[in-house]
């Protein structure tokens, strides 16, 4: 018998290798190896039971397979399955349809469920107590067969309207035999599966949600530019949650310290659903999958240089503070450089990070190094460019710039990773860029009459320091700077040098020894974020034409340097020898035997040094820097996926930046904001909360409950004054959220 090859339609989906289905005209077609065996409307439901039940009784698919490629629960094919094998084709078209009338809602409790409305209940407790679900309620309140009560004053809730943390894990386990624990809204998530638009946010009210303080940092990421994506990014058109509520629930995750998307397995979805207006929120592989969405669109550049350019301008610094930061990599599927991880005192694979911060440690953007570029490259290359795009220049720096000639266009304090006197006078040169950093190789010491002490403001608080400055120039005496040194208690002298002309000797050190809240910064973000997590662990090729050092190149280097430090150990042996010189001594019988060991030495020494000549031979024939296209295959570099990791720290810096925004509003109203701030804002967010919705002042009532003593209390109520003044609106309802302490 002839084989039947398949040829589909273009706009097919396969649902294996023989079956497939596509949409025309409102009709769905079914097709088996191309050729059509069934169709029906695209609202017609029978038709697609019937459609799925002949596909599996006829053994044409598995229901595996229906259920992967149509977003149907098995249990639901399972039984179109047996209704056909026990009542035919017949029993699909023939029965009457009862999809949208729920056979529990009998007049009888129709009337109930209407009592309990009317006496104040909320659909949430109407549900409970009368054992159907909040969808099937809200169903027939849309269809005019329920009225929800209406009042003409004010809505008060009391505490009793509120439903209890004991309540709703009842109605979690309820749910948990259906599509999950806590997926209370059935119906919705069901059309949602067959193609329908993202579920609109509804939120209810509740006592005592968990982590519930998150939601006072809400404000502050959509002023952060956490909603500024809709710009970039095109929405999502089917699927139960849309791309709103997946940024909010990410970034919600981060600031609860839920650092992966594994751990929220050991958190419960429903609680955490609540505090983003759903009934709960995506397991793991759907939230990796709807990131994997997002991220096809490959829009992430565009959307954190906008956020970059907005944070810039909004904030007009003036100082840059650059530093690197190796994203160590422990997988096995990329083939990464190594590079110097300093608080591990390791060289290990991995990637590394080139980020710019403000002074006081917010990020305005990274730029990742596609292999193992250095600091000044990165600067040449990637990020004086992208500052001098970015940077705004206002009306007042112009003017300043025109009758000053020393006036910079903005300084870069960095490590002496690019200490370069050379590459300092050509940013000065090309950009009117200044620059602040330690000297290299500092051998001579000031004389201490010279230093004087002032008082320096640090981050922390103001310090008395012992300075000096003087003119410094080159080697080549080429390229003058300023000097400025500090004096320690144990006669150490650090060296700054800059090529700022107008700064003072206090800003200069305060400025450069202020570089240290960067480094704070990575740590906190390495802690409190797991800033080197990966999203997803999928790799990308490099372009074949950027130009590496030759591994083999490196090898022959390495045996080189092995060679010479066993030809420095003999040379001090024999050196060590020759120092008990017995040749002065009568016995002639000893003397022998020293020449003769001497003479062993000595070949060993020959010998090591034509093998160092050997290698030094072989590696001059060996071009120091290749294409990565001439690599060998098994050690050729690539990179890890950029998209995925870009986004994860985009949203990761608009929580440190909601963090620092939170903990600067608090600081004037704590007094131990100096030691305790960051602590205090971790508090609020692992506080509890009561939400109240009030559907007619189109509010949302937040009330966190108290904090662990009075001046905490004070410092959050003023916070909560000053959010409730921007009329912040939930993304995607009406809801104005109002806050409150319970005091």
């Amino acid at each position: 018998m002839q084989t039947v090859l398949p040829f589909f339609p273009e706009n097919t989906k396969l649902i294996n290798s023989c079956v497939g289905f596509f949409e025309k005209d409102g009709t769905v077609y079914y097709l088996l190896y191309g050729n059509p065996i069934y169709c029906h409307a695209k609202n017609d439901v029978n038709g697609f039971r019937f459609a799925l039940a002949n596909l599996v009784r006829n053994e044409r698919c598995t229901i595996r397979e229906l259920s992967d490629a149509l977003g149907v629960p098995r249990k639901n094919i399972e039984r179109y399955a047996k209704s056909y094998r026990e009542h035919g084709a017949g029993y699909f078209f023939g029965r009457t349809e009862t999809r949208g009338q729920c056979y529990k809602m009998t007049p009888e409790k129709l009337s109930a469920i209407q009592l309990d409305l009317d006496s104040g209940a909320s659909i949430y407790r109407s549900a409970l107590n009368h054992n159907v679900s909040e969808a099937a309620i809200s169903y027939h309140i849309k269809k005019d067969k329920l009225k929800k009560k209406t009042q003409t004053s004010a809505l008060v809730h009391s505490s009793s309207s509120l439903s209890s943390p004991t309540e709703r894990n009842e109605l979690y386990v309820q749910s948990g035999d259906g599509l999950g624990i806590a997926a209370s809204r059935t119906e919705e998530r069901l059309l949602c599966a067959m193609g329908l638009p993202p579920a609109p946010v509804q939120f209810e009210s509740c006592q005592c949600i968990p982590f519930g303080g998150v939601m006072l940092l809400l404000p502050f990421l959509l002023e952060c530019g956490l909603m500024s994506y809709r710009n970039h990014y095109s929405q999502r058109q089917r699927g139960y949650y849309n791309y709103d509520s997946l940024l909010i629930i990410i970034a919600f995750l981060y600031l609860c310290r839920i650092k992966n998307f594994e751990q929220t397995k050991h958190h419960s979805a429903g609680e955490f659903g609540k505090i983003v207006g759903s009934d709960r929120i995506p397991e793991v592989k759907k939230l990796r999958g709807m990131v994997s969405e997002l991220t096809s669109q490959k829009c992430c550049d565009q959307w954190a240089a906008s956020l970059s350019e907005n944070w810039m301008a909004n904030e007009a610094p003036q100082l840059y503070y650059i530093d690197g930061h190796v994203q160590v990599y422990h997988g096995y599927l990329a083939n990464l450089g190594k590079k110097h991880v300093s608080r591990q005192r390791l060289c290990l694979p991995g990637v590394m990070e080139f980020w710019v911060n403000a002074s006081d440690g917010r990020p305005y953007f990274y730029i990742a190094a596609d292999v193992n570029e250095k600091m000044s490259e990165m600067l040449t290359a990637e990020i004086i460019p992208e500052l001098i795009r970015l940077h705004h220049v206002s009306h007042q720096q112009r003017e300043r710039m025109e009758a000053n000639p020393d006036e910079p266009l903005f300084t870069l304090v960095f490590d002496r990773e690019a200490y370069s006197p050379h590459f300092f006078a050509q940013l000065w040169e090309k950009h009117r860029i200044a620059v602040i950093t330690y000297r290299k190789n500092v051998k001579d010491k000031w004389d201490e009459s010279l230093f004087e002490e002032y008082t320096v403001p640090t981050t922390m608080r103001d310090e008395t320091m012992k300075l000096a400055e003087q003119e410094f120039c080159s080697a080549d005496g080429k390229y003058p700077m300023r000097e400025v040194r500090r004096l320690c208690k144990d006669g150490h002298q650090t060296s700054i040098v800059t090529t700022n002309k107008i700064l003072t000797i206090i800003m200069i050190a305060s400025q450069m020894f202020a570089r240290w809240v960067q480094e704070n910064f990575f740590r906190y973000m390495r802690l409190e974020y797991d800033l080197d997590k990966i999203i997803q662990y999928t790799t990308d090729e490099l372009d074949g034409d950027i130009k590496v050092v030759n591994v083999e190149y490196n090898n022959i280097t390495y045996k080189i340097k092995r060679e010479r430090e066993k030809l420095s150990r003999r040379r001090s042996k024999l050196y060590e020898y020759d120092q008990k010189n017995p040749l002065e001594e009568s016995d002639e019988s000893e003397n022998k035997k020293w020449m003769k060991k001497r003479l062993v030495i000595i070949e060993d020494i020959q010998s090591v040094e034509e093998q160092i000549e050997s290698l030094v031979g072989q590696r001059k024939k060996i071009p120091y820097k290749i294409p990565i296209s001439q690599m060998p295959e098994n050690c050729r570099y690539n990179q890890l996926h950029k998209e995925s990791k870009m986004l994860q720290n985009v949203i990761k810096m608009m929580c440190y930046r909601a963090e620092t925004a939170l903990a600067n509003q608090l600081a004037p109203h704590y007094k131990r904001a100096e030691h305790e701030i960051r602590a205090l804002v971790k508090s609020v967010i692992n506080t509890s909360i009561d939400m109240e919705v009030d559907h007619e002042k189109e509010q949302l009532k937040i009330t966190l409950y108290s904090m662990a003593n009075q001046r905490s209390n004070q410092a959050v109520s003023k916070i909560c004054d000053i959010v409730n003044e921007t009329n912040t609106v939930y993304p995607g309802t009406n809801l104005r959220l109002i806050y409150k302490i319970a005091t």
